[in-house]
């Protein structure tokens, strides 16, 4: 047990250049006003945290930063939460943090609607082609505008890959457009949906029958790769991909060749295999695909929300209560947190 105030670290991540954080800076209020802890921002900036990190600090609050079993192995191991900022946790070894006996929290409430509110952004992009009609203005070819009718959205069938609590949002936020809702997850019944008016479908079905299919799965080994060549197959030549869950989801050659033999009618892309992707990733050749830097979601409400659910949990630990959101609660048995939560 850890005697004195917790030690926390901040991820150096959460500032931008200028030395600003990219929150607004009231939320930090949360760790000033919290008793028995003091903080500061990590020294350097790791992608992946080490060994020396879980040294100095019993909490880290973590942007993106990635963490593994070669982190956690030292004697003189100190750290016992990581306070995730976000909702994914695919960078970060639950089972070495499990074994090691460090709680893992994340944030998926942040994220919610304004997940939802970028998919049903890029839904309505697609559906309008508002990026062709850009270009007609900006490159003097009004005349075309008859050339590019969008794609009408009442009676159309929007799917979802994975319904969990960004999924559902989606499907509570998209009930006025008068689409039709389909969704594929093995981990979810038919009665835990029926009131958002959705009805779940196998795989192929949904693929089938999508006119606007949205990736909202974790990142794990079973979803790595599941939209490829196979999948994307399955689709209507009029049908649109929005691809915001996780980058390595979908295959980004077989979807490549999908666009580009339009195959499919277009796609939205917020997240790819590897980030930042290269500037020279022939998918930001097609005109039939629309990009954001896995950042669309990023506004002053969700950033705000993100470093609160962190720092919340921090507080929570300080203040010897179990924090929300654990995503390993097998670590509260393990000898290195007996007795410390109430």
């Amino acid at each position: 047990m850890v005697s004195g105030k917790l030690r926390v670290g901040v991820a150096r991540t959460a500032l931008l250049e200028d030395g600003r954080t990219f929150f607004d800076p009231q939320a930090l209020g949360i760790l000033d006003s919290a008793p028995g802890l003091e903080w500061e921002y990590l020294p350097d900036q790791p992608k992946r945290l080490a060994a020396d990190h879980c040294a100095r600090y019993d909490v880290i609050c973590a942007v993106s930063e990635g963490i593994g079993a070669e982190a956690l192995g030292r004697p003189d191991l100190r750290l016992r939460l990581l306070a995730g900022f976000g909702a994914g946790y695919d960078t970060r070894d639950v089972g070495a943090l499990t074994a090691a006996g460090v709680l893992l929290t994340n944030n998926p409430n942040a994220v919610r609607r304004p997940m939802a509110t970028t998919q049903l952004t890029f839904v309505l992009a697609l559906a309008h082609k508002l990026p062709t009609k850009d270009r007609l203005v900006r490159e003097g070819r009004w005349g075309e505008q008859r050339s590019h009718y969008g794609t009408g959205l009442v009676g159309r069938t929007l799917g979802s890959l994975g319904i969990g609590n960004i999924g559902r949002e989606l499907f509570r936020i998209a009930r006025p457009l008068d689409m039709r809702f389909i969704a594929h997850d093995p981990f979810v019944k038919q009665e835990d949906v029926a009131g958002l008016g959705v009805t779940l479908v196998d795989f192929d079905t949904l693929f089938r029958e999508s006119d606007f299919l949205v990736t909202n799965v974790l990142l794990n080994d079973a979803t790595r790769g599941i939209v490829g060549e196979r999948a994307l197959g399955l689709m209507k030549p009029t049908a649109y991909l929005v691809s915001a869950a996780r980058g390595p989801v979908v295959q980004e050659a077989a979807l490549h060749r999908a666009l580009a033999e339009k195959r499919i009618a277009g796609a939205a892309m917020d997240v790819f295999e590897v980030e930042p992707t290269p500037v020279d990733n022939p998918i930001l050749k097609l005109d039939n695909v629309i990009v954001s830097p896995h950042a669309l979601c990023h506004t002053d409400e969700c950033n705000r929300s993100l470093a609160e659910g962190s720092f919340r949990s921090a507080a929570a630990f300080a203040g010897r209560a179990r924090p929300d959101h654990l995503v390993n609660p097998q670590a509260l048995s393990h000898p290195r947190q007996a007795g410390w939560l109430g």
